[in-house]
């Protein structure tokens, strides 16, 4: 047995010459070993599958905290602002404006799913060649974002709202 770089063996296994090998030497005798080494060198390595799980998991703990961080700092933002003079104020929270709620229930929905998704992103890691896990979360994950198509949607639209005010304002 030889050891390669990464610490695994490598099996290099001598078969017998087969029959139409026979009649043409040592030459012809030697040729099936070597083209059975080359063949398992050739292989890709099967380690890139327990890695991109270990990504995938990574982006997961990274998304959750995101996730997280974006919903309660917009739960818990008060704002008081100054309208017309410093008498009057107006106190805004999230729950003022339906984007904002909107944007508040939406974070917490997608990061209660990361949390939900982990085990399988566990499973994925511990066996690499299971395709179940894998397809589920390719599902799901496209569920999750689509929500991030309407978030999309919905800065958008607040921005034509916005541009269409500033239109309006500038036109007295």
């Amino acid at each position: 047995m030889d050891s390669d770089k990464s610490g695994e063996a490598t099996k290099i296994t001598i078969q017998e010459p087969k029959a139409d090998t026979k009649g043409k030497g040592i030459a012809g005798a030697l040729i099936a070993p070597v083209v059975v080494a080359a063949k398992a060198a050739q292989r890709p390595r099967k380690g890139w599958k327990k890695g991109a799980a270990i990504f995938d998991l990574a982006l997961r703990l990274s998304a959750i905290a995101a996730g997280f961080a974006a919903t309660s700092l917009m739960a818990t933002t008060d704002q008081i602002l100054p309208f017309f003079t410093q008498f009057f104020q107006f106190h805004a929270q999230y729950t003022d404006l339906p984007t904002f709620l909107f944007f508040v229930i939406a974070n917490a929905i997608t990061s209660g799913y990361l949390v939900l998704s982990l085990p399988f992103s566990i499973v994925c890691i511990v066996r690499p060649r299971a395709a179940g896990p894998r397809l589920l979360l390719i599902i799901l994950d496209s569920v999750s974002s689509a929500v991030v198509a309407s978030f999309l949607a919905s800065a958008l639209l607040l921005s034509l709202v916005v541009l269409s005010a500033v239109a309006l304002r500038k036109m007295k």
